[in-house]
């Protein structure tokens, strides 16, 4: 980027590969993929954040699980099954322990004996009951399976259209590291939840009422006696819950700040070791991770907390059942096989009362993992296409009043534009400009000026506050913006090239362009022969991080790539900044050749390179303060021939 970037703080944005523009926009507003310094935005240490709405969020969760509800609602059917027969066995066997103890009375009184074909069929009638609940838990956890994974793909593919529809105001003051996070570990751990507690819940729920209701059939009075135990298992439960739920949040949540400044890092490894901010991104990275590891502890240890405290209390009833079991048996109120079962129940009754208690573990990291996930697809979005917007026409092609397509001459029209990126803070005041289609007009000024802003709102990154921007005399805002946007090419100073090969990455402005108009586009842009001595010529991939071939390299093929878009208007922010002066001469020829017929804007700091525009506009703190040709700026010997004479005054 020039010299704006002192207009706003510093950007951190998130690394994404959208569908590409019709035209030859090359990156995002400021420059495409930025990597930000060893100091830069988002890593100043936060406060922790307190849980915002856990209700709210796991109802927001709820109603996005909503589309797929009758698959649920079978998962849950066979879980209810599975476990209603699972709950019956033990009753079923408690038969089978009165039988032996009954036959065994038989064999002592001398009248019989144990019948084991009854007890035969009793087990025969166990197995069957367990092997069909057993199938039936297979069937609802395969189901379950494919059902999470569509769950949390359907997510992660919202989450990345949403990306595209956000406006850049948001990346504006998020770091692309804590976005990351929320596609990764905020939705793998909502999909881990959905695998496990979903059903999990619904058996846990079943097997306490099926096993009361079983119980309640045996004794109601050891029943009374187990019941004793819940209101004090709830009551730590709560206390636990209530104590955790922010450990939580804040573990999610500075997980993702960890990823952010780890991203960035390594991004910016180069930086970071040139100016010796070795240490104090350690110490950054301590400071995030230290608040993790406290979260993290505090959130386990308190989660942890429960399945012990809900088994010991459970032992107690247990304990209970035994001692006043085994007196009820002895005073011939209960059978043998019923004290039997009811044991087996007592089991049963606490374990999914303890699986319920830890479970709210698990739902508490869902839950503010779902809030940031919702938070996220809740972002304010650009402003919508009307209905009625504008496409526009390809070169060459004519305009179609059916599709609401217009041909582009080129002129550009700035109406008393006001702007800032913050309402408080105004940095482009009262922007006022006319250009005529095939100009060539150049901007300058001091760094903060406003020079790229202006460039970001004639392509509809931001809206003005006031005034407006036309292009053949329509407002800006009657076009579809990736319309708009076909029409401009771009070169911006800071390069954007994603992996992939080189004729991957110059086809990007066009993806219908075929090889030969890629190597022709190359060709223009004076980059034909550095690329065939690659290794493997238009075909060598470029690495993620692009530094497999050089800065000038790149610039050279960005270059390439507003040329392959054949646009109507350009737009140079510092094109040539980052080649040799040999390169930069041919670089020019090939600009002037492309520029010829079609508006241009270049906004330049090497005020050399602009001595041939139509109409220079110099920028001083959001206004214009002159306009003219270089001779006449000149001649004038105020602001521009100031600013054109202190290039040379540094160089002496």
């Amino acid at each position: 980027m020039s010299g704006d970037k002192q207009d706003r703080k510093k950007p951190e944005k998130v690394k994404v590969q959208p569908a590409p523009p019709a035209g030859g926009f090359q990156g995002g507003p400021g420059g495409g993929r930025r990597r930000g310094g060893p100091m830069g935005g988002g890593m100043r240490m936060m406060p922790g954040e307190k849980a915002k709405d856990f209700k709210g969020a796991m109802l927001k969760l709820v109603k996005y699980l909503g589309a797929y509800k009758w698959a649920i609602m079978f998962v849950w059917a066979l879980a209810i099954v599975s476990q209603v027969l699972m709950i019956i066995g033990p009753k079923i066997l408690g038969h089978a322990t009165d039988e032996i103890v009954s036959g065994m009375q038989l064999q002592i009184t001398g009248s019989g004996g144990i019948n084991f074909a009854r007890i035969g069929q009793i087990m025969l009638e166990v197995m069957l009951l367990y092997g069909t609940g057993a199938a039936l838990n297979y069937c609802q956890g395969f189901v379950m399976a494919g059902l999470s994974t569509k769950v949390t793909y359907n997510m992660r593919t919202d989450i990345s259209s949403k990306i595209n529809r956000l406006p850049l105001k948001y990346f504006d003051k998020t770091t692309y590291g804590d976005v990351i996070s929320r596609i990764t570990n905020d939705v793998d751990t909502i999909n881990m939840s959905f695998t496990q507690s979903l059903t999990q819940i619904v058996t846990s729920v079943t097997g306490v009422v099926g096993v009361l209701i079983m119980m309640l059939t045996i004794s109601w009075r050891l029943t009374l006696v187990t019941l004793c135990v819940l209101p004090l298992s709830a009551v730590f439960v709560s206390l636990i819950v209530k104590k955790s739920q922010k450990h939580f949040f804040n573990q999610q949540n500075y997980l993702g700040k960890v990823n952010g400044h780890v991203e960035e890092m390594f991004g910016s490894a180069v930086i970071v070791r040139a100016f010796n901010g070795e240490e104090e991104s350690v110490e950054t990275f301590d400071g995030y991770n230290n608040t993790l590891y406290e979260s993290a502890r505090k959130a386990n240890f308190l989660s942890g907390l429960m399945m012990p405290i809900t088994t010991f209390i459970g032992n107690l009833a247990y304990v209970a059942v035994c001692v006043i079991g085994g007196s009820l048996v002895a005073a011939g109120s209960m059978t043998v096989g019923g004290i039997q079962a009811f044991i087996q129940y007592v089991r049963q009754f606490t374990q999914p009362i303890s699986q319920l208690a830890n479970m709210s573990n698990v739902l508490q990291q869902t839950a503010a993992a779902a809030e940031r996930v919702f938070l996220f697809l809740g972002e304010e979005e650009e402003t919508p296409d009307a209905p009625d917007a504008l496409s526009v026409a390809r070169r060459g092609e004519p305009a179609s009043e059916a599709e609401r397509s217009v041909s582009v001459a080129g002129s550009v029209g700035f109406g008393n534009v006001v702007f800032g990126y913050d309402p408080g803070n105004i940095i482009i005041h009262n922007f006022n400009a006319k250009v005529e289609p095939g100009q060539k007009i150049a901007i300058v000024g001091p760094t903060g000026a406003g020079k790229t802003t202006i460039v970001k709102l004639l392509m509809r990154f931001y809206d003005v506050n006031e005034g407006s921007i036309s292009v053949d005399g329509r407002d800006i805002r009657l076009f579809k913006r990736n319309a708009l946007r076909s029409v401009f090419g771009m070169v911006l100073q800071d390069t954007w090239l994603f992996k992939g090969t080189v004729k991957e990455n110059i086809r990007y402005s066009r993806q219908d362009a075929s090889d030969e108009d890629v190597c022709r586009a190359a060709k223009a842009a004076q980059v034909d022969h550095f690329v065939r001595t690659l290794p493997d010529g238009y075909d060598m991939v470029i690495n993620e991080e692009a530094d497999n071939i050089s800065q000038g390299q790149k610039q050279l093929l960005t270059i390439a790539r507003a040329i392959l878009a054949d646009p109507e208007i350009l737009i140079l922010d510092e094109a040539t900044s980052s080649v040799d002066t040999r390169t930069e001469v041919l670089i020019q020829r090939a600009m002037d050749n492309l520029m010829k017929g079609r508006t241009s804007f270049v906004i330049a700091h090497r005020l050399s390179t602009i001595r041939n525009a139509d109409m220079i506009l110099c920028m001083h703190n959001g206004d214009i303060v002159e306009q003219g040709t270089h001779e006449e700026l000149l001649a004038k010997g105020g602001f521009y021939a100031a600013l054109y004479n202190s290039q040379f005054d540094a160089a002496g």
